[in-house]
């Protein structure tokens, strides 16, 4: 958020823990620029390990569904798919002043 020559963010996050939640939360109360987001492990069972003990879904909070509707909560611009990120990034730079 602090450099200057950053005008958008991509976060790309994952299933299990809160840091995607923290994020979001973090940039909607200090936020200054336009962030899109993305959630991977969408389709992934609950209680199922995904490559590393981190992407472990542990409770309700740890789906993608979960942190994708709080991230959007906090104004980040979420895509369901990381084939999006640029359409959505365009987008949403189209409406940002210069």
């Amino acid at each position: 958020m602090n450099d200057p020559e950053t005008d958008a963010i991509i976060m790309i996050g994952e299933i299990g823990g809160s840091m995607e939640a923290d994020a979001a939360h973090w940039i909607k109360e200090n936020g200054t620029k336009p962030v899109v987001g993305f959630i991977a492990g969408q389709t992934a069972p609950p209680g199922r390990r995904m490559g590393h003990a981190g992407a472990i879904i542990g409770g309700a909070d740890d789906t993608a569904a979960a942190k994708m509707k709080i991230m959007a909560e906090c104004g980040v611009h979420v895509v369901a798919s990381p084939a999006d990120l640029g359409k959505k990034m365009a987008e949403v730079l189209k409406g940002v002043p210069a």
